[in-house]
């Protein structure tokens, strides 16, 4: 202890803020944090009943600050850009299963507008317990500086950082040894951070840590999309680290604890007998979607070229298993039953700096198995490990470099970029070790690397300008919406998971909709009035669970015995017994009252959702063409793919009423691409109506004030541009 003391009393104290902690009621604090690092300020903001009732928490908190804070013109790397962290009323509670969640909102590097973007980790509920809904932090340091607050002493710090790692695997055990007074007090010690690889490059992500009691070292979390990390970085933030001891299970200071014990324990024990019989999440985590993928052809392979792969095999989950520590199931935050959190315990890099040295590894997820694996063309569980470890320790969002590796690697083998132009690496699929030195250049800020950094988007101008190559080409393969890299689900047969991802508010994320099973296999929304409502419903409920600090995995990836039996296909995806529960929890938590139907949930998010997409308008995006696609998302750009699925495009021209027999491929995919196109509009036109959304894609005036998010700069904003 006198060690740690002495460590803290060395500290340059740059500024200092006392409060009194408040008891957290009914899932709030009620106030927020404000930290900007350009001048020191460090302040409390007030939460209001109107601010809960409008924005809830999490996400909705996230863009309201946000909102304020940013005018049209402001850039990401601009000092008033922030980074703002915000759980929800729900999160931090310990007697429901995935309540850990927390959202980071910032002004993206990729895409220009409002990111969201949610991890797991304990830094939202222990903030939230310190005393604090979210915390904001605007400006741009002089020097690299950490923020610290310790909820326990009432005590908000900016530090000028001491002389500590850069790597993301070394630094949250830094931060442990300098803040926590005794070993007992590292499980209440939290940071945020990000690495190397986060200034190189606009994919930064944000590492979220906590303490495994059990393994007795740190894990890590992400938040990774969209750049968030490149802005801490830029900001000179070396870490967020927050502090507080005594997590119980009514911290959240519940209004009907009775009500809140009875649903969760309800929930925990419909996860012991269902989940080793439906996902089996406890012992697979989310690996366990990469055999259904690749069987019902919906598996990213070369670029999204093709939905599976013989190989694909090799990355299923039977074979991850054989690295995790089985036995432990693993929850980002107490009390989660669903435990999907795998680690790899002992793995030893075979390239970059740690090569050779033992090591353990968070994940992989399947987003990192389908980005940097099957999508790359490689198919070696070492090389996806290595490569989860490394983005993890270097702050690179994995989704974002698979996805942009993949395009740099087909536009190689189109022969847009050669040796020359790669600086001597071969990115031919499936070359592992070019893949390797591709994320050890991004990490280290040189070579061709730096280029993959910059995203999908830029990649396309660059190759175009400076090699000559076709824009029409790039932008058929180039896998990004709004400036974001494609999350790895191959949505050419399903026009619904089209719109889940161009309709997304930040990019194509899976998290808004993911409606691929429901419209490519299992043909439950075949109208477009259909897949309207489901693009309505899904990412409103899912945006739910952003403002509340929940995880939706324990939402539908395990479901009551009688679920199917009990509703017909199309309500059953819903899980109505589990919206149910989160009612109930919802209710529970805050005591609200005006809280009894879905469609009470549902309009919480609608009024988020609405605002989210009026920011976007407000930064110069938010109309139908940023909702345009890709076309490699809606169907086969180059013979090769058409002839790899020829028998089934046949068919489906043929049901168009186009003959395929006799004609030329070209001309096949000319036939093909026209029909796909045009049913990706129409399929926009009934979106945008069910949503009460004008043809461009702006929210009307009657839909706001429904909402009631009728502010006057919103009204003027929506004004100017319904003109």
């Amino acid at each position: 202890m006198k060690a740690v003391e002495k460590k803290q009393t060395a500290l340059q104290i740059l500024a200092e803020y006392r409060y009194t902690p408040p008891k957290v009621e009914r899932g709030y604090a009620n106030q927020t944090l404000y930290v900007n690092v350009s001048d020191y300020t460090i302040a409390a903001k007030p939460v209001d009943e109107k601010m809960k009732h409008t924005f809830v928490g999490g996400r909705g908190f996230g863009l309201w600050l946000l909102w304020n804070a940013v005018k049209g013109t402001t850039r990401w790397n601009d000092p008033e850009n922030e980074v703002i962290l915000s759980s929800g009323p729900i999160g931090g509670t310990t007697v429901y299963p995935g309540s850990g969640k927390s959202i980071a909102v910032s002004l993206s590097p990729l895409t220009g507008t409002v990111m969201d973007s949610n991890v797991g980790g304990h830094f939202g509920p222990l903030l939230k317990f310190a005393g604090w809904d979210a915390i904001e932090v605007q400006g741009k340091s002089d020097k690299e500086v950490i923020i610290f607050v310790d909820g326990n002493k009432g005590l908000v710090q900016i530090i000028a950082a001491p002389a500590l790692a850069d790597d993301n695997h070394v630094l949250p055990e830094q931060l442990l040894e300098l803040f926590a007074e005794t070993p007992e007090e590292r499980i209440g010690i939290s940071s945020v951070s990000t690495g190397p690889g986060a200034e190189h490059t606009l994919m930064g992500c944000l590492n979220v840590s906590f303490y495994d009691p059990r393994r007795k070292f740190v894990r890590l979390k992400q938040a990774g999309r969209g750049g968030i990390g490149t802005v801490l970085r830029h900001k000179k933030v070396k870490a967020l680290v927050v502090k507080y001891i005594g997590v119980t299970g009514d911290s959240n200071g519940p209004a009907n604890w009775a009500e809140l014990t009875e649903v969760g324990k309800r929930m925990h024990r419909e996860i012991y007998e269902q989940d080793p019989i439906m996902n089996d999440m406890r012992s697979n985590g989310t690996p366990y979607l990469v055999s259904i993928m690749n069987e019902f052809d919906l598996l990213p392979v070369h670029n999204f070229r093709y939905g599976s792969h013989p190989e694909a095999t090799k990355l299923y989950n039977t074979e991850f298993r054989k690295y995790f520590s089985l036995g432990i199931p693993d929850g980002c935050w107490y009390g989660c039953t669903l435990a999907c959190s795998k680690c790899v315990e002992r793995f030893q890099p075979r390239t970059g700096p740690y090569q050779g040295q033992w090591v353990h590894v968070d994940g992989p997820e399947y987003e990192t198995i389908a980005g940097v694996g099957s999508n790359c063309g490689v198919f070696e569980p070492h090389a996806v490990l290595e490569a989860n470890f490394y983005c993890d320790t270097y702050g690179i969002d994995t989704i974002s470099f698979g996805t942009a590796l993949a395009f740099a690697m087909e536009c190689y083998e189109a022969g847009i970029l050669n040796k020359e132009r790669t600086g001597g690496l071969e990115l031919r699929f499936g070359n592992a070790e070019a893949l390797l030195e591709t994320l050890h250049q991004m990490g280290q800020g040189k070579g061709f690397g730096v280029i993959v950094g910059q995203g999908v988007r830029r990649m396309k101008q660059l190759f175009a300008e400076k090699y000559g190559a076709d824009p029409a080409f790039l932008q058929d393969i180039g896998m990004e919406c709004k400036g974001l890299e494609y999350s790895e689900y191959v949505s050419k047969e399903s026009v619904a998971q089209q719109g889940g991802y161009g309709l997304a508010n930040k990019g194509p994320q899976h998290d808004e909709a993911w409606l691929i099973f429901m419209d490519a296999v299992t043909k439950q929304i075949p109208t477009f009035e259909d897949k309207a409502e489901a693009l309505h419903y899904f990412p409103m409920f899912r945006t739910w669970f952003s403002l509340n600090g929940l995880c939706k995995l324990p939402w539908n990836d395990v479901e009551p015995a009688d679920n199917k039996r009990k509703y017909p296909p199309r309500l059953a995806a819903r899980v109505p017994e589990h919206v149910r529960n989160y009612i109930q929890l919802f209710t529970a938590v805050t005591g609200r009252e005006d809280v009894k139907e879905p469609e009470d949930l549902v309009l919480m998010s609608e009024r988020v959702y609405n605002f989210q997409r009026i920011f976007n308008l407000k930064m110069g995006f938010g109309t139908r063409e940023h909702d345009a696609i890709p076309y490699r998302s809606m169907g086969p750009v180059t013979v090769e793919e058409y002839e790899s699925r020829a028998e089934r495009y046949d068919q489906q021209l043929r049901e168009i009423g186009f003959e395929p027999e006799g004609k030329s491929t070209e001309e096949k995919l000319a036939a093909l691409r026209k029909y796909r196109e045009q049913r990706y509009e129409s399929l926009i036109d009934a979106v945008y109506k069910r949503r009460g959304w004008n043809a461009q894609g702006i929210p009307t005036l009657e839909t706001v004030k429904r909402l009631g998010i009728d502010y006057p700069d919103v009204v003027a904003l929506l004004e100017e541009h319904l003109r």
